[in-house]
């Protein structure tokens, strides 16, 4: 009994395996679309779908960054500027998208553009720290989405919104874990409503990559710029040797951190081409092996672990 149960596991393992395998037939004739091309994760997607044969519009916020990609692309690939904070203009963007795909439609939507924002304690801050994170990566994402729904249903296509192990777990204050939960739930939603129409909706959950988004020499600086305008009861709280310590800290994490950014981009790809995509995608061995098995931990156990890695303040009791 127990040979045969064995048995159908592996077939199931194997059947499982060769579902996620079968591809779709052709994607030359393809539309993409892909915000925050600049750098990073979708600089390296828009390039990498190009060469697969792909027609990828690639939306950067630079011009720089338009300039440099396009010397790096193929003919067919487009660039377009989009500040998707920028209503009106995410608008005129998805209204000269549907003049570029015509009756095709839009194949894939991918949803990178996002923004870390300051990653500080909460008392530190103040709204508006918060709304800059979350207008970028929350109702820039709902916005670019909402206006390229009507082509990427004409095309029964795809939708990958980029979110963070930060939608799973709280691991700093600020603006960016806030954003990245809704964007989770935004997703979740937007994947049940759009199922009868065909429409493939997945998330993309990156654990800590080196891009320009986690530069620790950036998040220091913000740090240290809200330091100086703290009340003298906080700093007394905090101590002045604070941020040195948090980054002392932060260097003995470097090996959690990925550097190869193309696991997230074959993630994408597998979102974009296979015939049964998944739902979530967890990239980066960080991800897999500590922030999304922890995310299903008792809090107490979250607390515990993620409490080790903060500084010990130096008068916590001075209020």
């Amino acid at each position: 009994m127990l040979l045969w149960v064995l048995a159908l596991l592996i077939l199931c393992g194997f059947l499982w395996n060769y579902k996620g395998q079968l591809k779709i037939a052709d994607i030359t004739d393809k539309y993409i679309f892909i915000t925050g091309c600049d750098t990073g994760f979708g600089n390296l997607a828009a390039r990498t779908f190009d060469k697969k044969g792909f027609r990828v519009i690639a939306a950067c916020l630079t011009e720089a960054g338009s300039t440099a990609l396009k010397a790096n692309s193929s003919e067919r690939l487009h660039t377009v500027l989009l500040d998707v904070t920028d209503p009106e203009n995410v608008k005129s963007t998805a209204q000269w998208v549907k003049n570029q795909v015509g009756r095709k439609g839009l194949w894939g939507l991918i949803n990178n553009a996002g923004i870390l924002g300051v990653l500080a304690p909460t008392d530190w801050l103040t709204v508006e720290h918060y709304r800059e994170p979350v207008e970028v990566n929350l109702f820039g994402l709902i916005s670019v989405t909402l206006n390229m729904l009507p082509l990427v249903k004409k095309a029964h296509g795809r939708v990958i919104n980029v979110s963070s192990i930060g939608g799973r777990l709280a691991f700093g204050g600020g603006g960016y874990t806030p954003s990245k939960y809704a964007v989770e739930g935004f997703n979740d939603s937007l994947r049940r409503d759009m199922k009868a129409f065909g429409v493939h909706v997945s998330c993309i959950e990156p654990g800590l990559f080196k891009t320009g988004l986690s530069d620790p020499v950036k998040t220091a600086e913000k740090k240290l710029a809200i330091w100086k305008h703290l009340s003298p009861d906080i700093k007394q709280q905090y101590g002045e040797g604070y941020i040195e310590k948090s980054l002392d800290k932060l260097k003995g994490t470097t090996s959690f951190v990925n550097v190869d950014l193309s696991l997230v981009v074959e993630c994408m790809d597998h979102a974009l081409t296979s015939l049964f995509p998944k739902t979530r995608y967890t990239v980066g061995k960080d991800a897999k092996t500590f922030w999304i098995p922890l995310s299903h931990m008792p809090a107490v156990l979250q607390d515990f672990l993620l409490l080790k890695q903060k500084v010990e303040l130096a008068n916590p009791k001075a209020v």
